[in-house]
């Protein structure tokens, strides 16, 4: 029924900070924005007078990603949480890196709040392989990794 990932949506609180993070920090290619509104919207939402900035950001790899969504509801307005990976939801939005010591130098140089260092897992016992990886949040505090795959 279903076939592949079309984008992966994450509701945000602030869409010019939340741009000049993912474009700016992490490196992802800004592809455009749109506004949504009018009835088509409110019933997607379930909201009424419902007004949506969304934003379109890709990877610069050459494997085909989904793009990130960034979404700011502008009307009615949003509830701020607190994201938590031991809570029930979508836990992390992952990304492949090539080299995640020098990531992890960059994000600190950037005041981005990681939740560890790098961190190395042998899961070659269940066929996955060898990878290092980090966890650090965004500017909403949205949980996001970052994955290098180590040769065997």
């Amino acid at each position: 029924m279903l076939n592949e990932v079309m984008h992966i949506g994450i509701t945000v609180s602030d869409m010019e900070r939340s741009i000049s993070f993912y474009r700016d920090v992490l490196g992802l290619d800004y592809q455009g924005e749109l506004m949504m509104e009018g009835p088509e919207t409110d019933a997607l939402f379930h909201l009424s007078g419902c007004k949506v900035r969304v934003a379109y950001l890709n990877g610069s790899s050459e494997l085909f990603a989904p793009p990130v969504e960034l979404i700011q509801f502008l009307a009615p307005g949003f509830e701020v949480s607190h994201p938590d990976l031991q809570k029930t939801s979508i836990s992390e939005l992952c990304f492949h890196c090539e080299n995640i010591d020098q990531l992890y130098r960059h994000l600190k140089d950037h005041q981005v709040e990681c939740l560890s260092e790098p961190q190395s897992f042998d899961f070659t016992k269940y066929g996955f392989g060898k990878s290092r990886a980090i966890y650090f949040k965004d500017p909403d505090g949205i949980v996001l990794e970052a994955i290098q795959n180590i040769d065997k």
